[in-house]
């Protein structure tokens, strides 16, 4: 892992941003050789996981299989 002093952080910040977010490498940040941070990418979701997101979010209400209307209802079938 790579090690950086925090006033070099601290001039060259948003290049290492860079850095780390296109390498994935994570970066070391010390102050006085001691370590005080740790600068690492952020690991985006796998698209995949959309799967069983919602689940327990729904409700079923009422019969899903029976017709919308009586078919008494229905003017095509009056005629």
């Amino acid at each position: 892992m790579r090690k950086i002093a925090a006033g070099e952080f601290k001039q060259t910040c948003l290049r290492l941003l860079d850095e780390v977010g296109v390498s994935g490498e994570p970066i070391l940040i010390t102050k006085r050789g001691r370590p005080v941070a740790q600068l690492t990418p952020v690991r985006p979701e796998r698209p995949d996981d959309w799967l069983g997101a919602m689940r327990g979010r729904g409700e079923i209400r009422g019969d899903l299989v029976a017709p919308a209307a009586d078919p008494g209802e229905w003017e095509a079938l009056r005629e």
